[in-house]
């Protein structure tokens, strides 16, 4: 039996969809029973939780020789850190009270640092309290969400510019979500013989230089980037409807990628999905 959270988003729609498709046992993890009946429908069987309730993730879990766990975003929380800590202590507990054996954490390409990255740091508290129980673990550290850049659709469409936070020419590791839920669904299967850690990106790496020309040449308009100093950020996301505990998070992350500090430290695993192919399907949808 396979558990899946994060089924109402992007990667644990597509882990449930690959292993329901191979015949294989799933369960996946909901916090609406409604959001739950068209994974009854298609065979999966569905368990109701919150990711702070240690009981009913534990009831989730027990029985699974395989997770894929995450954190979801929560812009109602305003203390990062201790939401953090919260969040790694109910899933310790879960993990060790079910037994299960192994789990695939979602986590990112920097999660390697314990400061100074923004949300990035909160995975960092989760891995590691993660890895202090009998499971075997796989952090699935993924590079930034290629759909993050769909944010930026309306200044596009309606101004012709993408806000630039971070260098025009700075390559970051960016990665289409339907490639981190595939491989997720590959290294349940494997088990106890998946690594330890995982680092995942698209097929090259990516600046906003390039993926203006791709936005310019899908929306069929000139596109120019429109730098936002460092000093501003904070005031421009507060500006674009973001908690300011989420706005100084996210303003922090983008300094740390203009410094090179979510980077990989090991060998790169590349996806399939190119950004002209993610944007392709994205303006379609």
């Amino acid at each position: 039996m396979f558990v899946v959270a994060g089924v109402t988003g992007h990667t644990g729609k597509v882990v449930a969809e690959t292993l329901l498709a191979q015949s294989l046992p799933v369960r996946v993890i909901v916090r609406d029973a409604k959001k739950g009946e068209p994974w009854k429908a298609r065979g999966a069987e569905v368990a109701i939780a919150e990711v702070k309730d240690v009981k009913a993730m534990t009831a989730a879990l027990r029985g699974a020789s395989g997770a894929w766990l995450l954190s979801p975003p929560d812009m109602s929380v305003t203390d990062l850190d201790k939401h953090a800590r919260e969040v790694a202590a109910a899933l310790k507990a879960a993990v060790a009270e079910s037994g299960v054996k192994h789990v695939v954490f979602l986590s990112s390409i920097g999660a390697q640092h314990a400061s100074g990255t923004g949300p990035i740091a909160t995975l960092y508290v989760i891995e590691a309290a993660l890895n202090e129980t009998k499971a075997h673990v796989t952090s699935l550290r993924a590079g930034y969400f290629m759909e993050n850049l769909l944010g930026n659709l309306h200044p596009m469409k309606e101004q012709g510019v993408l806000p630039a936070m971070f260098g025009a020419e700075r390559k970051v590791e960016m990665v289409a979500t339907p490639d981190i839920g595939a491989l997720a669904a590959e290294l349940l299967r494997a088990g106890a013989s998946a690594p330890k850690v995982v680092e995942l990106s698209g097929p090259t790496p990516t600046t906003l230089t390039d993926a203006a020309k791709v936005f310019s040449a899908a929306l069929k308009k000139p596109i120019n980037l429109a730098p936002v100093p460092q000093a501003a950020q904070v005031g421009v996301l507060l500006g674009v409807g973001l908690p300011e505990t989420w706005a100084k998070a996210y303003a922090e992350m983008n300094a740390a990628l203009e410094a090179g500090k979510v980077a990989p430290v090991g060998t790169l695993r590349r996806g399939l999905i190119t950004l002209e192919q993610f944007v392709a399907r994205a303006l379609q949808g």
